[in-house]
């Protein structure tokens, strides 16, 4: 069996610290880097459910797309949630490591996953990486259909390849508009409206899109569609494409690991009450 250092050294070959945002929180957040590691958790979010369920399993190593503190903080104390986590870790020997904006833009990355749970052909990134002479690197990514269908139907591929959550998929546009010429980014996206509209495309594919960002897109000369995720769907399925790049290494390297993506569902949404229609604008009764 490796130790824990090897396997981060593995890790950090996938996704170097250094490709991280500056504000980001990546990396080792606990374990002992001469303990062996024989089974590993992928996981979204290093909350309280995904520590149980690693205890449950007998995993020896968690990794998480979303770090665990992503601000400084001053304790750890089991009162708190984090610091509960913190020692239901440690007491277990269970270690923590993060992969976050240097697996977004990852060749393959976040959004490599997305585009391949929506089966769509990738094309390039939708913000390429100036230091990837390949051009492959890059947050998001730009994608086409092998058929052109409506935004119906593109919405409905959504909602059925994307893991379920309580706030399914919205949408903002004309639902007979075809589409052919797609882009996705796992994760927040409406920062990156600016590259959507110079790519050309005709729908855009993210998670926790805001009122004012939406409304500015769509009152453009050319109105770009949108689909709205949640947050956890579009990155979820990082975690099935990571665990099969460390099964290949583990394979390369005769560790024998055993990898398990968690189904946990950590979004933090739990139910949805569809609109009804008032009776009239104002909701008051006739």
């Amino acid at each position: 069996m490796p130790r824990l250092s090897e396997v981060i050294a593995a890790l950090d070959a996938l996704w170097p610290p250094s490709r991280a945002e500056q504000w980001d929180a990546v990396g080792t957040v606990c374990g002992d880097p001469d303990a062996e590691v024989s089974r590993v958790l992928f996981a979204v979010d290093p909350v309280q459910e995904i520590a149980d369920e690693a205890v449950k399993l007998g995993a020896d190593l968690i990794i998480t797309h979303h770090p665990l503190y992503l601000r400084g903080t001053t304790t750890v104390e089991a009162g708190t949630f984090k610091g509960r986590v913190v020692h239901t870790l440690i007491k277990n020997d269970i270690a923590l490591h993060v992969a976050h904006t240097n697996a977004d833009t990852a060749d393959p990355g976040v959004s490599d996953a997305l585009a391949g749970a929506l089966d769509l052909r990738i094309t390039g990134p939708l913000v390429p990486d100036p230091s990837d002479p390949d051009g492959r690197r890059g947050l998001g990514r730009i994608c086409e259909l092998d058929h052109p269908e409506t935004l119906r139907e593109f919405a409905a591929r959504a909602a059925a390849w994307l893991p379920p959550t309580a706030q399914g998929i919205r949408v903002a546009g004309d639902p007979d508009m075809p589409v052919r010429r797609v882009a996705v980014s796992g994760g927040s996206g409406d920062s990156l409206f600016e590259q959507v509209r110079a790519a050309g495309v005709d729908v855009y594919l993210t998670a926790d899109l805001r009122h004012h960002p939406v409304s500015e897109a769509r009152e453009q000369s050319r109105p770009l569609a949108l689909v709205d995720a949640a947050h956890w769907a579009t990155e979820w399925p990082w975690c099935e494409q990571a665990a099969a790049q460390l099964d290949a290494i583990s394979e390369r390297h005769g560790w024998g690991l055993r990898t398990h993506v968690s189904r946990t569902v950590t979004d933090p949404w739990t139910a949805h009450a569809p609109s009804v229609t008032p009776p009239s604008i104002s909701g008051a009764p006739n």
